[in-house]
């Protein structure tokens, strides 16, 4: 008990030197860490017509301005209701999401009424990413808990990695020898006064380790909303190959000093599209030499060389230092985002599309959907493996997906191929779902529908006279309020 006693002790006096200067009360500074309440409601993929099944869970989150809480984006992503608690209040006041960034994982909230929250002290943002080894501290509500919990670690490791939200995207982030919990999500990592991070994601594999949001990836995102509506990042749409690999370097004619990275693919529409090729040397962005690796030296830390990008907006510029058959050359390309690949992040606040006719169900193939089915068809896996890089996108909007065929007397003798791609209905190849559904409602129907599918030996045949009855049993003993959504 002695033990305990004096190590809250150690934590009480720390965080009296670490929270914001300005105010000799702590009480006053936990007060402006909130607890987030959040009820929220999930899609269910497999019957896109229904509304989905209701969930809870609680965040944490803090005051950075006027009316202005910084949390997490899984914190409140889908939220039907959002609730605010003051540290030492039992009162809950109403909160909704002002500006939400899936990409890096960070939202905005505002309460309906401020008033309550008006003598309360804001966190001041750092410019600075903290250094190996310094100490830091995590304050917020983990496990759900009613009280206040601080936690003190060391920084480990600085990094570019993965963020767990969208699944798809990676930035700068900071790892610290303290577990970030559930409920610690959103909350504040002070340093010096500061706040230098966001914590947002444990680490399951070990004890002890947690990561935070640095200020790099904080203050681009305030930066990004300050016209009003958040724009996503940039990309300069290119993949490339380390060159570690001395006899790689020597067939290239490179020399021994570990610099550039092999441009293996471009993204067709990007940034880089015409201006960069296949089988290109990246030395260097911008004033930034790109190491065989491709990480770059930026604020005295070695960093994955996207980093460099990862700072600027669109329309912004960025000069690429290449060597290309032998000879050094610049390009100067203007940034933007690579918008088809958002495919492959997890969608929030959207409604499944989808179309039931004839007791067929199609849906736009995405991670959302890749990850509810769990396709096993080779074709449809390579096609969403390539969408991005082989410019699939460019004639096809949509990978339109036969998901399931409802059981009726109308398809009781149709085979289960759901699963597949659909290539062609009535002769027209599909390029997107509003596409079918303007295939499947036009005037002049012919005799038989006929659907092809991808990878299938013989199409699905159903007569058009015995849909509208169909449609009618179905959306009847399925409960199918509608039979299509094609806006999320």
């Amino acid at each position: 008990m002695k033990k305990i006693f004096t190590l809250l002790t150690v934590i009480s006096s720390a965080l009296a030197q670490t929270l914001t200067p300005s105010t000799s009360n702590n009480t006053e500074v936990y007060r402006s860490v909130v607890r987030i309440e959040a009820a929220t409601q999930m899609p269910d993929l497999a019957t896109p017509w229904n509304a989905g099944r209701f969930s809870g869970g609680i965040g944490s989150g803090f005051l950075i301005g006027k009316n202005q809480f910084l949390t997490n984006a899984h914190v409140v992503s889908n939220a039907q209701r959002l609730l605010i608690n003051i540290y030492g209040s039992p009162r809950k006041h109403a909160a909704r999401v002002a500006h939400i960034a899936h990409d890096c994982d960070l939202a905005l909230l505002e309460v309906e009424d401020f008033s309550p929250f008006e003598t309360l002290p804001h966190f001041s943002i750092s410019d600075a990413v903290p250094l190996l080894e310094s100490q830091v501290r995590v304050i917020g509500y983990p496990i759900g808990g009613d009280r206040i919990s601080v936690t003190s670690g060391v920084v480990s490791r600085i990094d570019f990695q993965s963020y767990s939200h969208s699944r798809s995207d990676s930035h700068l982030v900071v790892q610290i020898d303290a577990a970030i919990n559930p409920g610690n999500s959103g909350g504040p990592v002070v340093q010096d006064g500061k706040v230098i991070g966001v914590a947002f994601q444990g680490l399951r594999q070990a004890d002890n380790t947690g990561y935070i949001i640095p200020t790099p990836v904080i203050r681009r995102f305030l930066k990004d909303i300050q016209d009003g509506k958040y724009d996503h990042y940039v990309d300069l749409g290119i993949s490339e190959f380390p060159l570690i690999n001395p006899a790689m370097r020597d067939a290239l004619d490179l020399p021994d000093d570990d610099i550039g990275v092999l441009i293996t693919n471009v993204t067709p529409t990007s940034a880089c599209d015409g201006k960069v090729e296949p089988g290109d040397v990246l030395l260097a962005l911008d004033q930034y030499p790109v190491d065989a690796a491709g990480s770059v030296f930026i604020e005295g830390e070695k960093v994955n060389m996207n980093e460099v990008v990862e700072r600027k907006f669109a329309n912004d510029k960025v000069t690429l230092t290449l060597l290309r058959a032998g000879k050094k050359i610049q390009v100067e390309v203007t940034l933007v985002p690579v918008t088809p690949a958002r495919i492959y992040t997890i969608k929030y606040e959207s409604k499944p599309r989808y179309i039931v006719h004839g007791g067929i169900v199609f849906q736009p193939l995405d991670t959302n959907l890749y990850a509810t089915m769990q396709f096993s068809d080779v074709s449809l896996r390579r096609l969403y493996a390539d969408y991005v890089s082989k410019g699939i996108f460019q004639k096809q909007q949509d990978i339109v997906v036969l998901t399931k065929i409802q059981a009726d007397e109308l398809t009781a003798q149709v085979p289960q191929m759901s699963g597949l791609v659909v290539k062609k209905i009535n002769g027209t190849e599909i390029t997107s779902l509003q596409q079918v559904h303007e295939i499947l409602t036009a005037a002049n129907q012919p005799e038989f529908l006929v659907i092809h599918l991808q990878g299938a030996e013989r199409p699905i045949v159903l007569p058009t006279k015995d849909i509208p009855s169909a449609n009618q049993r179905i959306s009847e003993q399925y409960n199918i309020p509608k039979l299509s959504n094609l806006v999320e």
